[in-house]
């Protein structure tokens, strides 16, 4: 009687498949596993890509971002005023600044008995937690319905 070809290699595989099945369940290969794992909780080395393919300049300064961020609030004197920015950061080493990206905003005051609306833009910005300040910088324009207008490189606002 001759062997078939085909059964032998199906056999050989078979018999490769049986013997990985044999290593697990013969418990050598669930301490393996187990103890891969207890390394990982007990180091708190929970990542699993080398230390070098991480960037850690780009993780501290882009920790907090939000993307179409708005801010709202009322400032001293009980005025209303609202400030959109495309990207709004916040840096680990510096909590207590929002750096923002491509910025516009209204603010409404009364004037003279009327409400004026001042619209902004400015290509970014920095809003100041602590001191409730904001600093516009990069082509700034301030426009209001009273028809003042002013195009600076950098304006600051005391909120």
């Amino acid at each position: 009687m001759t062997t078939d070809r085909r059964t032998f290699i199906i056999f050989t595989k078979h018999r490769r498949l049986q013997r990985l099945w044999q290593f697990f369940f013969t418990g050598w290969g669930l301490i393996m596993v187990a103890a891969l794992v207890a390394g990982a909780l007990f180091t708190h080395q929970l990542l699993w890509t080398p230390i070098s393919a991480i960037n850690m300049q780009d993780i501290a300064t882009n920790q907090f971002k939000m993307t179409n961020a708005a801010f709202t609030g009322i400032d001293r004197d009980g005025n209303p005023f609202q400030i959109h920015a495309n990207t709004a950061r916040k840096e680990y080493d510096n909590p207590n600044i929002v750096f923002l990206d491509v910025v516009s905003g209204t603010i409404t005051r009364p004037v003279d008995g009327k409400n004026e609306t001042t619209k902004l833009s400015a290509r970014s910005g920095r809003y100041d937690i602590q001191k409730r300040s904001i600093t516009l910088t990069g082509n700034v324009h301030v426009d209001s319905t009273t028809n003042d207008k002013i195009l600076t490189d950098e304006l600051v606002i005391k909120l």
